[in-house]
């Protein structure tokens, strides 16, 4: 039922009013509030059910309120910075009943300066409010509709956008709930509250609050829906134009909601004033009844209803918009490094590692403190790139060189990588500082400061898998080699400047010798070499065959009166076989061993860095290198579930294949006997060898792990055709592996590769 206002009150408050102009909803053309009812197709008026003021307005099709809100809206030019005044808002919600979250207390404060100069820059904001207020609180006092209040608020707004409309009328909404609650909190205290609060009838409504709790409560829960409906039409006016506009089909999908959204957000705050400006008028005894609360929690409930379909889409957006804004930054990093000169590194260090200079962003670890990144300007720098699974033997040679080369003034930075689907755990931080803590040289101090776009860069041009890897940069931060770590492992210290340069000359300078293979490793196999001894370098797992091959070794030895040195060199992975094969050769004497497993490691490493080393030189189709073509013949010999071996004089490599072979060569001693005690032994064997070899013809297969770069193609390092290409899934347990890799038949000349290859 609609109030009537007090003549005497109502003369009393005219002169306070302020002048308003007259909407051009009520002008003398036109027509009358029953033609501002929303109409149906037929152009007839949708009826308000219940009470006129705060009825719930029933349709079955939106689209008719939506085209008339939309005639309504016509926005200019002028931009209004809402977001000052909606902290206003939500500041004197919180304030005057807790019960309704606001911003924390921290928010506020740091957001206090903005408000304040968010209003001064418009400072006719206030008397647009007041306007607003005054317009609601005579349309409700002279009894018209909510429905028409919310049609005369939006008349009076028409060259605002959408979020400036809903973000006024919430402001003029909050004067007047300020204002109540204001007088509730102190009129206890202030004379003068106290006289405004009996004219109010406040005492009398406050004595009994059980009587106002369902309404109270009602309209908190419709002062939230409210808020985070305003909250989503907001977020939507502060979106990116660079990155999403009006035409982005989400946004048009958004946007056709908006009508109803501000409508409805209007509306609830016309209602929610009425509720406050009639509460202390109303006798106690009207203040149980449930219909006008139910009718607000329904208009709670489709403010709901619209607020999660507008935060579903914003949530869509902002993940659309970060993926641009990353591509950006991502484009952003390609052209600093690669197409920008730069009188240091210093623009370069900051975009891959932190670009602030708030908080030092390294880790010095000699010195156990936090340093900026200006202790690396303008010097050589190696970026250690790994997971957090870099292993105790990878940062032993690492250091190893990073001390014998302390005198070529480069400084090496561990960039931490974090997986960003991996959650970050207590037992990650412990392991983050472990290593920091180990190493001599500078880190990143926490993977978490390294940008999204820097690892995306990461992956796709410098084509980090998981494995460690070593970009070098000269003091002008340009990148003289995508990854050094190959060069780290073949020569280590020897390697510097650490460039492709340096890399192409090295292996200029070297032969298919033994040296190359164990140099750095065991000194022992190196005093052979001058001793110019024959050398059996042999691996696998297979302890059945490292017997008979050993016996059959020493026999021919004996038979033949010549110095044979064995050292066994266990296999690239199934590292507890290893070590139990290991075991059981010096129990039983049958040669020298690497008892070390990081020696075991370091070997395979450096021919699995070899051949890496090789295809970043693009040098994996060239049919004349001798080098790469026994270097994959021997990595792929340790593939194979067998053994094998290699026969050295010194420091030349007479024959090198697989163990089946050189074990069938040693017993057929007597056929090649004479050959060897003529010519000499190295001649004798090598040559039966390579009868055998001619007639069994075995071809090869090439398996790379998955987190490394590897060719499209690849030439059989026997018969030098194109191998084939396959994709394979490897069972983690490295006994399965091997069984696994058995089964193959070395007839497909199969590349078993675990991921794609990116030219």
């Amino acid at each position: 039922m609609a109030n009537t206002p007090n003549p005497m009150i109502s003369k009393l408050l005219a002169p306070l009013q302020p002048k308003l102009a007259k909407p051009s909803w009520e002008s003398e053309n036109s027509n009358s509030n029953s033609n501002m009812l929303p109409s149906d197709h037929f152009g007839k008026p949708i009826l308000l059910r219940g009470p006129e003021r705060g009825g719930i307005f029933l349709t079955s099709d939106d689209n008719a309120l939506a085209k008339q809100i939309e005639q309504l809206h016509k926005p200019d030019a002028r931009y209004v910075n809402v977001r000052p005044l909606f902290h206003l808002v939500e500041e004197i919600i919180h304030r005057g009943s807790p019960n309704v979250e606001g911003p924390s207390l921290g928010q506020r404060e740091a957001e206090g300066r903005l408000t304040l100069n968010g209003l001064e820059e418009v400072p006719e904001l206030p008397l647009i409010v007041e306007r607003i207020s005054s317009e609601m609180t005579c349309k409700l006092l002279s009894g018209n509709d909510a429905h028409n209040v919310t049609l005369s608020v939006l008349n009076m707004l028409p060259h605002f956008s959408w979020e400036a409309k809903v973000v006024l009328t919430f402001a003029a909404f909050a004067l007047t709930y300020g204002d109540f609650w204001l007088l509730v909190q102190i009129y206890s205290t202030n004379p003068l509250a106290k006289s405004m609060a009996l004219m109010k009838r406040l005492p009398a409504m406050v004595e009994h609050t059980g009587a106002f709790k369902n309404r109270f409560e009602a309209t908190n829960n419709l002062i939230r829906a409210m808020l985070e409906a305003t909250r989503c039409i907001i977020e939507f006016g502060e979106l990116p134009t660079m990155y999403v506009t009006d035409e982005d089909p989400e946004v048009k999908d958004a946007m056709c909601h908006f009508p109803i959204a501000v409508y409805w957000i209007i509306r609830s705050a016309v209602a929610a004033a009425t509720q406050i400006t009639t509460m202390s008028s109303r006798g106690v005894e009207n203040m149980s009844a449930t219909a006008e609360s139910w009718e607000l929690s329904n208009w709670a409930h489709k403010l709901k209803t619209i607020s999660d379909h507008l935060r579903t889409t914003l949530s869509n957006l902002y993940e659309l918009i970060a993926e641009k804004k990353q591509l950006d930054a991502y484009n952003m990093i390609k052209k600093i490094i690669y197409h920008t000169m730069h009188i240091d590194n210093m623009k370069v260090l900051k975009t891959l590692i932190y670009a602030n200079d708030d908080v030092p962003p390294l880790y010095d670890g000699p010195v156990k403190r936090r340093v900026h990144l200006d202790v690396l300007r303008r010097k050589n720098v190696l970026l250690l790139i790994s997971g957090l699974d870099i292993t105790h033997e990878e940062l032993y040679i690492l250091e190893q060189s990073y001390t014998e080369s302390k005198i070529q003034a480069y400084e090496i930075v561990w960039i931490p990588i974090k997986d960003p689907s991996v959650q970050w755990t207590d037992s990650m931080e412990v392991q983050l500082e472990t290593l920091k803590a180990s190493m001599p040289w500078y880190s990143v101090h926490h993977p978490s400061i390294i940008d999204h776009a820097v690892l995306k860069f990461l992956r796709d041009d410098w084509h980090f898998r998981g494995k460690p890897m070593l970009v070098v940069m000269d003091p002008q931060g340009r990148v003289l080699s995508p990854n050094a770590i190959h060069m780290m492992w073949i020569w280590q210290s020897h390697a510097f400047p650490f460039t492709s340069l340096r890399e192409e000359a090295l292996w200029e300078q070297e032969t298919w010798r033994l040296e190359l293979l164990v140099n750095g490793i065991d000194q022992k196999i190196l005093d052979w070499i001058r001793e110019e001894k024959y050398i059996f370098l042999y691996g696998g797992d297979d302890l059945e065959w490292i017997r008979k091959f050993t016996n059959e070794a020493r026999a021919v030895a004996r038979a033949l009166r010549v110095p044979i040195e064995m050292v066994y060199v266990g296999r690239s992975h199934n590292k507890e076989l290893v070590r139990k094969v290991c075991a059981a050769i010096i129990v039983e004497q049958l040669s020298h061993c690497w008892q070390d497993p990081t020696m075991v490691w370091y070997f395979w490493t450096r021919i699995e860095s070899m051949i890496f080393s090789k295809f970043q030189l693009e040098k994996v189709h060239d049919h004349g290198d001798i080098i790469l073509q026994e270097i994959q013949r021997l990595h792929s010999h340790d593939k194979s579930h067998g053994g094998w071996a290699i026969l050295a004089k010194g420091s030349t490599i007479v024959v090198h294949g697989q163990g089946k072979l050189a074990l069938t060569t040693l017993q057929e001693m007597e056929i090649w006997k004479e050959h060897a005690l003529r010519d000499g032994f190295e001649t004798g064997y090598g040559s039966h060898y390579r009868e055998l070899h001619m007639r069994e013809y075995p071809c090869h297969r090439i398996e790379f792990p998955s987190n490394v770069r590897i060719p499209n193609s690849m030439l059989c390092p026997e018969c030098r055709r194109h191998m084939h290409r396959y994709n394979s899934f490897i069972c983690c347990h490295e006994d399965f592996m091997t069984d696994a890799a058995a089964e193959i038949s070395p007839a497909l000349a199969a590349a078993a590769i675990a991921d794609q290859f990116e030219a």
